[in-house]
């Protein structure tokens, strides 16, 4: 985990409000023992992060990707190279979603800017990449790192009793195949 308390303070007052903002079909399948608290969330974060992104073309047509989302200070970061698509996009409309759902019944989701870095913020996502990677990824060419501001964020687990009983579930249906 690489939040402080203050950090972890901060995205627990954001999951409670996006929360209190989200609909009656989100509140319907969101009852509270599924919902993750900011220091469960950020604990479950591995890094890299298979994270899929959604970014809007000029003709406003969505576009989602996947790329290596690194949960670091309860933010999501990633990076791509200048010139793609999606770093186009975002320097265009910064508008952004993102979703991390490793497994059935899990998920955390957000919505929110993507925020070009630079300075200190890109050299430390950088450092942090080569202790990820074990390479330095100036080595790779031109890298473009962005964080993701939330205004939106919400986390989704269903308990280990519901998950026992869904493994349950299919282990009966792939034994009738």
């Amino acid at each position: 985990m690489h939040e402080t308390r203050q950090e972890l303070d901060a995205l627990q007052a954001l999951l409670n409000d996006s929360f209190g903002r989200s609909s009656s079909h989100l509140h319907s399948i969101m009852e509270p023992q599924r919902r993750l608290g900011a220091e469960r969330l950020a604990a479950d974060m591995p890094s890299p992060a298979t994270l899929n992104i959604a970014t809007v073309t000029a003709r406003g047509e969505p576009r989602v990707s996947a790329v290596d989302g690194h949960f670091i200070h309860a933010r999501w970061y990633f990076s791509t190279m200048p010139e793609s698509p999606k770093a186009r996009q975002l320097a265009a409309r910064p508008a952004i979603s993102a979703a991390y759902t490793p497994r059935d019944g899990y998920g955390v989701f957000c919505h929110g800017r993507a925020v070009l870095l630079e300075g200190e913020e890109k050299q430390s996502l950088l450092e942090h990449l080569a202790v990820t990677y074990g390479t330095d990824p100036e080595d790779w060419g031109e890298v473009a790192g962005f964080r993701i501001d939330p205004e939106w964020m919400t986390g989704f687990a269903m308990t280990d009793e519901e998950m026992v009983e869904i493994e349950a579930h299919r282990a009966e249906l792939a034994g009738e195949s």
